[in-house]
């Protein structure tokens, strides 16, 4: 938050200059505004937006930005059913403010306000409401809220609710009288919006639609496992594939090709982007949206959940000025992510960090990102050249994923660039036998790559709920360290907080070779990955599973879920 001195520095400047100052309108704009208002008295902003020049939402976000405080376009928000029960709509419209967003693990409410230093109404809404829920007023405009809170009281906002409008044929037909609320009336378009806010509060990656012969399956992925949520008739079907393709820009009459399209709503309050795939199958089109949260993609090196030993090690890789440094690991064990953290780190001012992507998923500040562009016909290895002449520091390249691919990684990593890439391999060791096969020489291997980080993701322990255990007999001998074996381990339970599944969130596994003098000599002469793997063992080199057995130690997961992402069968004495 904006200290107090500040806001009220800031606000004993006038508007005008203050938009001058964010470059929104020009001095010329503000003259014309204010003659204007000596004649209309009318408030400025209102002014300059029916005078053209500038926007409601422009105006609001340059206000909000001055101000100290955020704002918020309602009509891209999806509105929080929670946040109704606090307060309601004639009391909403006598104040003039629309809650939007409630976080019940903060305790934090979110109001759009037309005036967010209003001190009296601020305190008016406090008395109000239980002590332990802290207010967090959002700049809208008034005209903004009017119409929100026009649109969405009245209606029944929750999944339940909806689905027994639906089923029931009890749908609130007085507000399609209204032209602005006709489209959101209707019980599917809220459907669809219900189920997109309940997926991104639930943690989800992705949301799945899939019709079978006589109903539909919804699930999602939460914690890297598939959950099924609900089951809906079938007749229902069409029209949620109307909706989300009307949201996703994509062609509705299109029914036996496969589509792309995107969707970007605010959802709690923060924006949230969708990537939509539709796939046409035996009983229709199957749609699959994965959610796209920049707050949780883009994660500090210092706020990645891995070991302290992994972290040092690859500040001490990224320290190298040139080479390459690849991430290995299958669909979704967060390769993305921990690229973009590696990136976030380095990012600075004194260095040109370009990326291709394939597409770009999260945008990041003071870094040039590149999505791959099948209409000019570019692949990755066309875009290297490309970026060549862009005078890069750094590059980070999606993946490598055929000779001229990494045969450009290769000379931009010899030419004096530090290099970024992904690689389709089962460990960091077996990432040599994948440059083979594409077609890299062992010499050129040897000496460019800086290191190679392999991973894999696993749902963490819930807190709340693990219950500790006496180890089996195959427990001890899998965690029996020095000769010590652990008194206890824990396992999963279930509880409100994480939904009954005694999992929450995910942590990350890795191994992390770093390459050397002595391991690049054994790459140049074609050594076994058993010859590499013992000499970097005796150099401190550990395996995902010994990761992930320390990860159980810990109390942080156990080997149950261990066993989903790495194979310790080896480790068992099973004679």
């Amino acid at each position: 938050m904006t200290p107090p001195e500040i806001q009220s520095a800031s606000r004993k400047k006038r508007i005008g200059d203050q938009l001058i100052d964010k470059g929104v309108i020009g001095s010329d704009q503000l003259k014309i505004a204010l003659l204007e208002q000596k004649r209309s008295h009318a408030k400025l902003g209102e002014i300059l937006v029916s005078l053209g020049f500038l926007t409601e939402s422009v105006l609001n976000e340059a206000l909000g930005e001055s101000l100290g405080h955020d704002s918020v376009q309602l009509n891209d928000v999806v509105p929080d059913v929670e946040a109704f029960a606090f307060i309601d709509k004639q009391l909403a419209s006598k104040l003039n403010i629309m809650p939007f967003s409630y976080d019940p693990d903060q305790r934090i409410l979110m109001i759009a306000m037309a005036d967010t230093f209003d001190i009296l109404l601020l305190d008016r809404i406090n008395a109000m409401l239980p002590a332990e829920v802290q207010v967090q007023p959002v700049l809208s405009s008034e005209a903004d809220i009017n119409a929100a809170i026009d649109r969405f009281y009245g209606y029944e906002l929750s999944i339940d609710g909806i689905l027994q409008e639906i089923e029931t044929g009890e749908i609130d037909t007085h507000g399609t009288l209204n032209i602005e609320r006709a489209e959101y009336s209707h019980p599917t378009v809220r459907l669809v919006d219900a189920f997109l806010t309940d997926a991104v509060k639930q943690g989800a990656s992705d949301i799945h639609f899939e019709p079978e012969e006589g109903f539909l399956r919804v699930r999602y992925r939460i914690d890297g496992v598939l959950r099924q949520v609900r089951s809906l008739h079938r007749k229902y079907w069409p029209s949620i594939v109307v909706r989300v393709k009307v949201l996703a820009d994509m062609n509705i009459a299109e029914t036996r090709a496969p589509q792309d399209g995107h969707i970007s709503l605010k959802i709690s309050g923060f924006p949230i982007d969708f990537r939509v795939a539709a796939q046409p199958t035996l009983h229709g089109e199957n749609i699959v949206l994965r959610i796209l949260d920049r707050s949780k993609a883009i994660v500090p090196l210092e706020d990645l959940d891995i070991a302290d030993h992994h972290r040092i090690a690859l500040k001490l890789m990224m320290a190298r000025p040139e080479g390459i440094i690849l991430v290995t690991g299958p669909t979704g064990s967060g390769k993305t992510t921990t690229l973009y953290s590696l990136l976030n780190y380095l990012n600075d001012e004194s260095v040109n960090i370009m990326t291709l992507e394939d597409p770009v998923e999260y945008s990041i500040n003071m870094i040039r990102q590149t999505s791959l562009n099948s209409a000019v016909k570019m692949d990755f290895a066309e875009g290297i050249r490309s970026l060549m002449r862009q005078d890069p520091d750094i590059i980070l390249v999606g993946e490598m994923r055929d000779l001229d691919t990494a045969s450009m990684g290769f000379r931009a990593a010899m030419t004096g660039h530090q290099v970024f890439s992904t690689l389709h391999a089962n460990s960091a060791l077996g990432s040599f036998a994948r440059l083979l096969d594409i077609g890299i020489q062992p010499g050129i291997v040897a000496g460019n790559i800086i290191g190679i980080v392999a991973q894999r993701l696993i749902r963490k322990l819930c807190v709340h709920c693990r219950e500790q255990v006496a180890p089996g007999e195959i427990e001890r001998q899998l965690l029996t360290t020095s000769g010590n074996a652990p008194e206890f381990i824990y396992q999963a339970v279930g509880c409100e907080r994480c939904g009954q599944r005694g999992y929450k969130g995910r942590l990350a596994l890795l191994e992390i070779l770093k390459m050397d003098d002595d391991l690049d000599e054994l790459v140049a002469k074609s050594a076994s990955i058993r010859e590499i793997g013992e000499l970097a063992e005796s150099k401190g080199f550990t395996r995902l599973v010994d990761d992930g057995l320390a990860r159980v130690y810990l109390g942080d997961t156990t080997l149950d879920e261990l066993s989903r992402a790495v194979d310790f069968s080896a480790r068992l004495n099973l004679e």
